[in-house]
C-alpha cells in the first residue's frame, strides 16, 4: 500500500466527505436536535418511551444500521495473521485493554469528579464519568481503517488487530465497564449491561459475518465492497438521526450550561494523546516497523463511539450525562485523530532512527 506525497501533506485527503467533516455534522446535529427538542418535546418523550426490557427500540434499530456495515469489513480469518505482527498487536492490546479504560477512569475522576465539579450539574457527575469509561472501553472498529490508510499503515496488521479487538470485546467489554463503574461507586445494572453487549456486539457481529460470507459467495471481495458503498449512506443517516435524538433530549441541559461539552472534551483529548503516544513509544522501543507502529498508536487511541453511545443510552437513558459524554467523543474524534495522524507521519524519520539504533545494539 502506498501513500502519495499530497496525502502525506494533507492526511484528510483519503477520507470521504462525511468522515472529513464529521465534527461539522455533529455540530449541526447539536443545533437541529436542540431546536427540535425545544419545539417538539412531546414527540421526543414518546420516542423515549418506546422501550422493551430497558432497550429503546428506535435507537436499537439505528445502532444496528450504524454498526453492521462497519462489522462487514472485518474478516475474522485475518486472526491467523496475528503472529506476523505479534509485537505490534501485543502493544495495541495492552493499550486498549490494560491502559485506556483505566486511564480514562482516572482522568474522569480527576477532571469531572474534582477539578470541573463546581461547573457541572451535581446530579450528573457520576453519569458523566460513566460515559467516559464506556467510551474508552470500546476500541474503534471502523474508522481505524481510515486512520491506518492515512498513516501508510500495514493493512494486514490493521485487519488482524481489529479482528482480535472485536473478538476480545465480546467477552471483555462488559466486565471492564462493570469493574470501573463499580470502582467509581456507580451502580452497575449487570443484566442491562450484558443485554447491551448481546444486542450491540454479539448479534451485529453474527449478522455482519453471515452477510459478509453470503456476499463473498455471490461475488467475492468486489461484492463486499459494492455492498459497503450502498450501506454507507444508511450508516451515516442512522448515526446523524441518533445524534439528533440525543441532543433533542439533552437540549435543556446544553442551553443552560454550554460549557459542559468543552469540559467533557478535556479528559477525552488527554487520553487520546496519552494512549497514542504511549503505544507509539512502546512500539519504537520494541523495534516494530513504522508501518505497524503508526496504526497501532491510532488503534490504541480511537474509540468505537457507536457502541459507546448505544450502551450509555441503554444503561442510563437519553437524558443522562453518560449519553452526552459519549457523544462528545464523536464530536472530537476526527480533528484529534487527524492530528495524531500528522504526528506519526511527521515523526517517521525520528521513529526509524530509533528502531535502527536498537537493532544495531
Amino acid at each position: 500500500m502506498t501513500v502519495d506525497v499530497a496525502s502525506q501533506d494533507r492526511p484528510d485527503q483519503g477520507m470521504s466527505v462525511f468522515e472529513r467533516y464529521l465534527t461539522l455534522w455533529v455540530a449541526l446535529c447539536i443545533v437541529v436536535g436542540v431546536v427540535l427538542g425545544h419545539f417538539f418535546p412531546g414527540s421526543f418523550q414518546r420516542i423515549g418511551a418506546m422501550e422493551v426490557a430497558q432497550v429503546n427500540l428506535p435507537v436499537a434499530i439505528l445502532i444496528w444500521l450504524m454498526i453492521i456495515p462497519m462489522l462487514v469489513k472485518i474478516d475474522f480469518a485475518a486472526l491467523g495473521q496475528v503472529k506476523e505482527h505479534w509485537r505490534g498487536v501485543g502493544v495495541t492490546l495492552f493499550i486498549n485493554w490494560a491502559v485506556k479504560p483505566f486511564s480514562m477512569a482516572a482522568l474522569g475522576w480527576l477532571f469531572i469528579g474534582h477539578l470541573f465539579q463546581p461547573y457541572l450539574p451535581a446530579e450528573q457527575i457520576n453519569s458523566y464519568i460513566a460515559g467516559l469509561i464506556i467510551l474508552a472501553a470500546a476500541p474503534c472498529t471502523a474508522m481505524v481503517f481510515v486512520w491506518s490508510n492515512l498513516s501508510n499503515g500495514e493493512p494486514h496488521f490493521t485487519l488482524s488487530q481489529v479482528a482480535v479487538n472485536d473478538l476480545i470485546m465480546v467477552f471483555a467489554f462488559a466486565p471492564i465497564v462493570g469493574l470501573l463503574l463499580g470502582l467509581s461507586a456507580i451502580t452497575v445494572p449487570w443484566e442491562t449491561l450484558f443485554l447491551s453487549v448481546a444486542l450491540y456486539i454479539v448479534v451485529p457481529v453474527i449478522i455482519a459475518q453471515v452477510l459478509r460470507r453470503w456476499l463473498l459467495a455471490r461475488g467475492g471481495k468486489e461484492a463486499v465492497e459494492s455492498a459497503l458503498q450502498r450501506l454507507g449512506p444508511v450508516s451515516l443517516i442512522a448515526l446523524l438521526t441518533t445524534l439528533i435524538l440525543l441532543f433533542g433530549f439533552q437540549g435543556k441541559q446544553i442551553i443552560a450550561q454550554p460549557l459542559i461539552i468543552a469540559l467533557l472534551a478535556v479528559p477525552i483529548l488527554i487520553q487520546v494523546y496519552f494512549n497514542s503516544g504511549l503505544a507509539y513509544l512502546l512500539n519504537r522501543s520494541f523495534g516494530v516497523a513504522h508501518c505497524v507502529a503508526a496504526p497501532s498508536a491510532l488503534i490504541g487511541a480511537s474509540n468505537f463511539f457507536e457502541l459507546a453511545v448505544a450502551t450509555a443510552i441503554v444503561l442510563f437513558g437519553f437524558e443522562s450525562g453518560a449519553a452526552l459524554a459519549t457523544v462528545v467523543g464523536v464530536l472530537v474524534e476526527v480533528p484529534v485523530m487527524l492530528s495524531v495522524v500528522r504526528i506519526v507521519n511527521g515523526s517517521k524519520d525520528w521513529y526509524e532512527r530509533g528502531v535502527t539504533s536498537r537493532l544495531k545494539v
